[in-house]
């Protein structure tokens, strides 16, 4: 609006000087400037504002002034047909609609054609002059009107266009915000459930297996129990502090895929003293979210076992064949009908392992244990490795399933904490 108020006081003012420049003298030149005068000052009380909040009756009683100021000072001097240029453009500005634009400018022009002609007497050779030109200029005017018209109302479909982009844009930016919170959130929920959760099922586990060994005065079984109980407190501390810093788990840090999950195995077998065999075939370097997802859905499989299976013997193997690596944890417990349900844990597990582009499959029959097989697709691992066979600490078997450890003397083999 700043350039609009600019061009109006320019086409004012060389008006003015046109009016003095060409020799208009005494009360014309009075008449004359008193009508510039007063546009001027309609234009600071209405026009200017009315340009801007599009108020109707501002901008009616502005163009009244206008259109009349105009007429008078044509009929004072005909050089001030100057002011026609800003005139209609503001016609054109201030009414809203094509048809009140057209009317306006219609008037605008009857009011100069009768400024031209009392100028000249309203003699009949001068209105049969003027009246075929301020047709012409009057055609121009609406012709150049509508264009006008068009650009404006192209301009604010735009700018319309424009707000609801942006809108658009911050309300998909607010969604994807939510939904990242959530996410995050729901991953913050598996990967405690996957590691605190578990340690302190293992930790309350055996506090349990070491009061039963301290009723009956086994103090060696105790003091075996509390260094259980204080390792798996400081891996679920580790755990932790990786966990706010959002790093890899601890067991992947500082070791490969197979050598974590025998560790866990062996930790496992020495905690619940079940016959644990855990076998690692052609598995090579994979992708760090691949060995997360499997290392938690072993994590997973073994904390239900210890609280569901009552198993005596655990298999845990890791294979890699044609493009895809498989974990299979299978127990000989007491298994599970189809009428059972996924808990958490193996829901959260399904999400991970889908994440991952991955499929979980758990096969199992009441009496005749369960088996979780996690297949996830990898690129670029190598297809062959040395074959990786652990035991336990005499806890677990071989990878042939040879068993080496004892029933456990407490009581605790199988059961929940």
């Amino acid at each position: 609006m700043r350039w609009w108020d600019a061009a109006f006081g320019v086409i004012v003012a060389l008006t003015a000087a046109a009016l003095v420049l060409e020799g208009t003298r005494g009360m014309p030149l009075v008449v004359a400037l008193g009508a510039l005068a007063a546009i001027v000052v309609a234009y600071l009380l209405w026009g200017a504002r009315a340009a801007r909040t599009r108020e109707r009756r501002l901008a009616v009683a502005y163009l009244v002034v206008l259109v009349l100021g105009t007429g008078v000072a044509v009929s004072q001097a005909g050089i001030a047909t100057f002011l026609m240029f800003i005139a209609f453009a503001q016609v054109w500005m201030l009414l809203e609609s094509i048809r009140q634009g057209v009317i306006g400018c219609a008037v605008l022009a009857v009011s100069v054609t009768v400024g031209i002609v009392a100028a000249y007497g309203f003699a009949p050779g001068v209105v049969l002059s003027v009246v075929p030109q301020m047709l012409v200029t009057l055609l121009f005017a609406v012709a150049l009107g509508l264009w006008f018209h068009l650009a404006m109302r192209r301009a604010e479909e735009h700018a319309r266009l424009l707000d609801e982009l942006r809108a658009a844009q911050a309300e998909l930016a607010r969604t994807n915000h939510e939904a990242g919170v959530v996410a995050e959130r729901e991953r913050l929920a598996r990967e405690i459930h996957d590691t605190l959760a578990q340690g302190f099922t293992s930790v309350v586990m055996q506090a349990q297996a070491a009061t039963a060994a301290l009723d009956i005065g086994d103090d060696a079984a105790v003091r075996e129990r509390l260094h259980l109980v204080e390792d798996t407190a400081r891996d679920n501390l580790a755990e932790a502090r990786a966990l706010v810093a959002a790093f890899a788990p601890v067991a992947l840090q500082d070791a490969s895929l197979p050598q974590a999950l025998r560790r866990l195995t062996e930790r496992y077998a020495l905690e619940t003293e079940q016959v644990v065999s855990f076998e690692a075939d052609g598995v090579g370097p994979l992708p760090p979210a691949t060995e997360v997802v499997l290392l938690r859905a072993a994590q997973e499989a073994l904390t239900n076992v210890r609280r569901h299976a009552r198993a005596v013997a655990v298999a845990v193997r890791l294979a890699r064949a044609e493009g895809a690596v498989t974990l299979t944890v299978a127990d000989d417990g007491r298994g599970f009908g189809p009428d059972v349900s996924d808990g958490f844990g193996l829901a959260g597990m399904r999400d991970r392992v889908r994440s991952a582009g991955g499929t979980l499959s758990v096969r199992s029959q009441a009496g005749a244990g369960t088996t979780l097989q996690v297949r996830v697709p990898v690129e670029g691992a190598a297809e062959t490795a040395p074959r990786d066979r652990a035991g336990s600490d005499g806890k677990a078997g071989s990878g042939d399933g040879t068993r080496v450890a004892e029933p456990a003397r407490d009581g605790t083999q199988g059961v929940a904490g």
